[in-house]
């Protein structure tokens, strides 16, 4: 699954420090997400954190891939 997580946080103005502290993960968890590496897929509560988090819908942030 890939996200958009790293432009939404960007244009947020957060850092993945900001971001980890705000969702109670660390920042290798946000860091592993951001580059399509975190194994399992974020949960869903975790997936509807960030969401609201980042004020977007998750099926804005998460996506499956083109085939």
């Amino acid at each position: 699954m890939e996200n958009n997580i790293r432009q939404l946080r960007k244009a947020a103005g957060l850092r993945q420090e900001d971001l980890a502290q705000a969702l109670g993960v660390t920042r290798q968890t946000i860091n592993a997400i951001e580059n399509n590496k975190y194994d399992p897929t974020p949960t869903l509560g975790l997936a509807m954190r960030l969401a609201r988090l980042l004020n977007t819908p998750v099926e804005e942030i998460f996506h499956l891939p083109e085939t």
